[in-house]
């Protein structure tokens, strides 16, 4: 039986820099990378499409039962699709990230979708890296790297707000840091799979710390654990 592919866990609040730092460790390790962030967003795109209410659990889950999402590199992004649309820039709009906070609060999501984002990294054929709120704790507890991403409030929201401005979205710095703190409270004290770190996940505080030297010291630990395995 071949062994498992090598599973690296990267969580932390928004705007901590995980989408960054996953999509460049991917593309140096030759890892597959799977947002899960973008999994939950998809399905609030779907089920704000369909004018369902967040807390409808039973409609939530026939959706989950018909919805596709899939990932495809495109040069150096890694586009996102639903039902076979590109949906990269819509799911990551304020308005839909929110949504994904509540979705993603319901029971009902998180199991349905737990099978899909494990089936996304053990099919990868060297190892895979998972980014999100609760993949060290609750997806894959058993990964072979965990590492919990931080920064203080005003430098992520500064990140988010340059982020949306450079895709043309108008918001203010003030709500930006608005949204992100509800977000942060909604994620932290949600009763399924709240946001925290695992106990044994590697923390790095990325305020003051240029992204590549993050990506060089994931990498490096990364590469001691796999040379061990």
């Amino acid at each position: 039986m071949s062994a498992r592919p090598f599973i690296v866990a990267i969580d932390g609040p928004a705007g901590a820099g995980k989408s960054t730092v996953s999509k460049v460790l991917a593309r140096r390790l030759g890892f597959a990378l799977v947002d899960t962030g973008a999994i939950y967003r998809s399905v609030a795109l779907k089920a704000r499409r369909e004018g369902l209410a967040f807390d409808d659990d039973e409609k939530l889950g026939e959706l989950l039962s018909r919805v596709h999402i899939s990932f495809q590199v495109v040069g150096e992004d890694n586009h996102v699709f639903l039902d076979g649309e590109d949906v990269s820039g819509e799911i990551r709009t304020p308005e839909n990230s929110m949504a994904a906070s509540q979705v993603s609060s319901r029971p009902v999501v998180r199991a349905g979708l737990l099978s899909l984002q494990r089936r996304l990294a053990l099919q990868a054929p060297k190892g895979a890296i998972l980014e999100g709120r609760d993949i060290g704790t609750v997806v894959f507890p058993d990964a072979d790297a965990k590492f919990f991403l931080e920064a203080d409030p005003s430098t992520r929201a500064r990140r988010r707000f340059e982020e949306l401005f450079q895709k043309g979205v108008e918001r203010s710095l003030e709500d930006v840091l608005a949204d992100q703190i509800k977000r942060d409270q909604d994620d932290a004290s949600r009763a399924v799979a709240p946001l925290k770190p695992a106990e044994d996940a590697v923390k790095l505080d990325s305020t003051s710390m240029p992204l590549s030297d993050v990506v060089r010291i994931l990498e490096q630990t990364i590469l001691d654990r796999m040379s061990k395995r």
